[in-house]
Formats: structure tokens, C-alpha cells, sequence
């Protein structure tokens, strides 16, 4: 079993709102996009983690003093009392999730796998010595349920991911409940960011920007909300921290709106002279109304709020895109 002697004794110490700063904290997911992001964050605040990470997928995570690296494969049927040593953690932070992106989000036999696996972590979070548990949500959740009962509607492929989600949420809280588990629930709208590899709506935009090619969207009339990949981190941290248990908190920019006018914004900032089209692409979803998106409960209980503007968060991801490609 993998475990480290910490320097640091017992339990993460108050802070000025009276809440516990973590100390020791686990992660799964970790080479993930968000889950690295976190590691970073939880580490520059002297918080020892342990993160679980799969093979061949390290290369997010760079050694540090204040960090344990364990290989760790769900599929494989690998268990988590085997592999971490049980201790006083603060905190259980899952990422670990198959299938977030592609073809593979409507894969039904994997998004219930990614539910088990969820619910799985969460008791042996309890078995390990964690005091709270944090899994990732998404503001996906919403919107699926606004489809699945929408009279007539009849919901696209990706909003199986949706529903594995929205599923693990509400198993997740049941669970906890029964096993005395302290858990809260962080949703995000939609993170992006340098590290972002998977081909969603930023990413193919500004590589589209990058190749002089106009990109097409829908009419963009729904609404959305982007926040920016280190925003992100700084939330899961300050919401486990200082998040009710068994509250839910949206992880936005506090500006939701419809998603023509962050196009538009991304535009003026990275390619003001490129055509964007709007209009030639079919809207399946659904439109939630702005309210699904508010963070007022997020800002009045931990504090946080976005720092990085849509325009700047474009900026810099288009930066280091353009490095990647240099490099390949």
C-alpha cells in the first residue's frame, strides 16, 4: 500500500471563516484536465495529496515534495482500500470518469460503469478516514433533467452522460446519507483552459480561428456559461473547504448569457477579422434559463468568484495551443 509520514499532524487548521484549510487530501482523476488542475491548486496551498492516476497518462503531473503518485484502474477492478493507506484525509475528490467526451458520452454501458465507480469511491472514501466527499459534477445534470421530462422531447445520444451524471448525484447523496459521509457537490458550467485536449466547443473554435477557417455554431441564442480551468481548481478547493454538506454549487463565471455573445467576445479578443457564423448549425438541446447558471450560493458560502475573463481565458488557451502545435 502506498502512504507517506506527514510532517504535519492531525486535521488541516481553522482559517478566518472558521472552517477547516486541508491538509491531506486524495484525488482521483488526477491526469485529468480539471482533476491535474486541482493537484496544482491543492499543492501550492500546502495540502499533501495523494493522486490517483491512470498508466501512461502521468505526463499532467510533475513530481513534487507535497505529492503521492499511485496508478489506479476502475476498469481493472483495481479497489481503493488496496492501494491508499487509511489516514485523517480532509477530503475525497473524484474525477475519475470515463467516457466525458466523444462518442463515448453515449455509451450506456460505461456511464453506468462511471456511476458505480462513483458511489464505489465514495464508501471507501468513508473506509479510507475521509472526512468529506467531493465528486465532479456538471451543469449537465440540469439540463438533462429538463429533457428527460420534457413532454414529447426526445433527448440527442450525449445526454446519456447526462443522466450517468444526474444518476451519481442523487446515489451519491442517498449513499452518504446512510453511511454518515459529509458530501458536497460542486457543478461545473463549462471549463476550458490550457490542458484542455478533448474537442469541445473552445478548443475546435480556436484551432478553426488558428487555421483561418470560419467557424459555424448554431444561432446561439441558448444560454451557457464558461469558466476558466484555474477559476475552476480555486472552486473545488475554497467549496470543499467551506461548502455546506449536502449543498450543491455551481461553478460558473457569474455571468452567464447566451452563448452567441461569448462567441462574439471570443472573436473580438483572438480573431476580429474571421467570419463567425451563426446559424448553420442545428440546436438540439435544451436552453436553460439563466437562474440554472446563478453562483450566488457558491460566492455567499465559500467566497469564490471567477477572476479570469472569457476573453482573457481565450487568450491564453490560444497561446498555448498555438505552442502545442509548434511542438508537434
Amino acid at each position: 500500500m502506498g502512504g507517506w509520514e506527514s510532517p504535519v499532524e492531525g486535521m488541516g487548521v481553522k482559517d478566518q471563516r472558521g472552517t477547516v484549510c486541508m491538509k491531506k487530501a486524495i484525488v482521483s482523476g488526477a491526469n485529468g484536465f480539471v482533476g491535474s488542475a486541482l493537484v496544482k491548486e491543492l499543492i501550492r496551498h500546502g495540502c499533501q495529496v495523494t493522486a490517483l492516476y491512470r498508466k501512461g497518462s502521468r505526463h499532467r503531473l510533475a513530481d513534487d515534495a507535497g505529492l503521492l503518485l499511485l496508478p489506479f484502474d476502475y476498469a481493472a477492478g483495481d479497489q481503493l482500500t488496496d492501494v491508499i493507506n487509511k489516514d485523517d484525509y480532509d477530503a475525497f475528490f473524484h474525477f475519475a470518469w470515463a467516457g466525458s467526451s466523444g462518442e463515448e458520452r453515449a455509451d450506456v454501458g460505461l456511464q453506468l460503469k462511471n456511476v458505480l465507480w462513483t458511489v464505489d469511491s465514495l464508501r471507501a472514501a468513508k473506509q479510507l478516514g475521509c472526512k468529506r466527499f467531493v465528486p465532479a459534477g456538471s451543469i449537465m445534470e440540469h439540463e438533462t433533467a429538463a429533457a428527460a421530462y420534457r413532454q414529447g422531447n426526445q433527448p440527442a445520444p450525449g445526454y446519456i452522460y447526462g443522466g450517468a451524471k444526474l444518476a451519481a448525484h442523487v446515489m451519491c447523496m442517498s449513499v452518504a446519507a446512510q453511511i454518515g459521509m459529509d458530501l458536497v457537490c460542486p457543478q461545473i458550467t463549462n471549463a476550458y483552459g490550457p490542458g484542455e485536449l478533448s474537442p469541445r466547443l473552445v478548443n475546435t473554435t480556436i484551432r478553426k480561428c488558428l487555421a483561418g477557417e470560419p467557424p459555424q455554431f448554431s444561432a446561439g441564442t441558448q444560454n451557457y456559461d464558461f469558466v476558466y480551468i484555474d477559476d475552476v481548481a480555486r472552486a473545488f478547493r475554497l467549496i470543499a473547504e467551506h461548502g455546506k454538506p449536502f449543498y450543491t454549487y455551481i461553478i460558473g463565471s457569474s455571468s452567464a448569457m447566451p452563448l452567441k455573445e461569448f462567441l462574439l467576445e471570443m472573436k473580438s479578443a483572438i480573431a476580429p477579422s474571421l467570419d463567425f457564423l451563426f446559424g448553420d448549425v442545428p440546436f438540439t438541446g435544451v436552453d436553460l434559463p439563466l437562474e440554472r447558471f446563478s453562483t450566488e450560493q457558491t460566492e455567499k458560502d465559500t467566497g469564490f468568484r471567477a477572476s479570469i475573463s472569457f476573453a482573457e481565458g481565450t487568450k491564453r488557451t490560444m497561446e498555448w495551443l498555438e505552442a502545442m502545435e509548434e511542438t508537434v
